[in-house]
């Protein structure tokens, strides 16, 4: 019988890609998503893709009564937690809506676990927990440094609240997955990145550009101490990252490990500069990018890219995906959308 897994925020960016990947590997799947900065509609290219419809409910995971009932309803051999607030600028302006909606959701769901027997949990946090670094490039026992947001800071003590509950005796797993950028879309282009309003992130705001609903991007700055000035990233094939959790949900379920709590670094392991991106952007759809050098934004980090070699070694898994082929995805996706009249 198949494993049965819950995805929280499960229509989202890299959860809908999940998804597929968890599906095609022979999953069942139920995602649970409040919607609050996703769509339904993400269902239908799921489905498309896989051939199957992932079961859906729209539930909040700080609504415990909503998990009480779900719980009864089915049998969840894992979870997968994606589920959270997560623009940086926002939670600069909202701290108390990032920690009630970060921290609450994973209590709820560790309080869930024993009782109901799910065996383990898959935790999607971040890069940022690392700050800005000592060197390059980081591997899982680089220092955590001061978080420079309340996003960032709720990323660092959910890392912590898991461990205190495993440490306590708690009798579930957990994989902890610090990703470093991820970017691009499914090569079907039936699913990828779909920001509400202004994008946050880089790659959404260069292909909106590209088209022409975003009049001008802006990059921060160009003397930084890098190459070319732009800051510099790890840049991860949201595929890529979305096939780590399946490895990373086989490893938890046949207890490949005798560690209660695993920490992984996701990204491919090599810096590509902002405007380096840029360029990769025009070679692949052949036209200029309207951008202009702005200074410095507050928080941003200089560089940063990962040491993947526990994850290649530990967890059996490799970023495959070159950056121009993902970049190309992430075009390819925009095109699809307007070709369908979103934007």
């Amino acid at each position: 019988m198949a494993k049965k897994i819950l995805v929280t925020g499960g229509t989202g960016y890299i959860g809908s890609h999940t998804v597929v990947e968890l599906q095609q590997a022979g999953y069942e799947v139920v995602i649970i998503d409040n919607l609050s900065n996703s769509n339904a509609d993400v269902l239908e290219g799921i489905t498309r893709i896989t051939g199957k419809r992932p079961l859906f409910d729209k539930l909040d995971c700080t609504d415990m009564d909503g998990l009480k009932a779900l719980f009864r309803k089915h049998t969840f051999d894992g979870i997968i937690h994606f589920a959270a607030s997560k623009a940086v600028g926002e939670s600069v302006q909202k701290p108390l809506l990032y920690y009630r909606n970060n921290l609450l959701s994973l209590i709820n769901l560790l309080e869930m676990m024993p009782e109901h027997k799910v065996k383990g949990i898959v935790f999607s946090s971040s890069c940022t927990v690392y700050g800005e670094p000592d060197s390059n490039p980081i591997d899982e026992n680089a220092p955590i440094k001061p978080a420079a947001s309340p996003y960032g800071n709720t990323k660092q003590i959910n890392e912590e609240i898991i461990q205190d509950f495993i440490h306590s005796g708690a009798p579930v797993k957990s994989i902890i997955l610090r990703y470093f950028n991820p970017i691009g879309a499914h090569p079907s282009a039936e699913i990828g990145e779909l920001p509400l309003g202004v994008p946050q992130n880089l790659v959404p705001y260069i292909t909106q550009t590209g088209i022409g609903i975003r009049k001008q991007l802006s990059v921060f700055g160009n003397d930084y101490n890098t190459a070319d000035g732009s800051c510099i990233r790890d840049f991860i094939n949201v595929v890529d990252l979305a096939k780590a959790h399946v490895k990373a949900i086989e490893r938890m379920l046949e207890d490949q490990s005798d560690e209660p709590v695993e920490i992984f670094n996701l990204g491919t392991g090599t810096g590509l500069s902002v405007l380096e991106l840029i360029a990769l952007f025009e070679k692949v759809s052949g036209k200029p990018l309207n951008h202009q050098i702005v200074g410095r934004r507050e928080g941003d980090i200089e560089q940063i890219w990962a040491q993947p070699d526990k994850a290649n070694n530990v967890l059996g898994w490799k970023a495959e995906m070159t950056v121009e082929d993902t970049m190309s995805s992430a075009w390819k996706w925009q095109l699809r959308l307007r070709e369908k009249g979103v934007m």
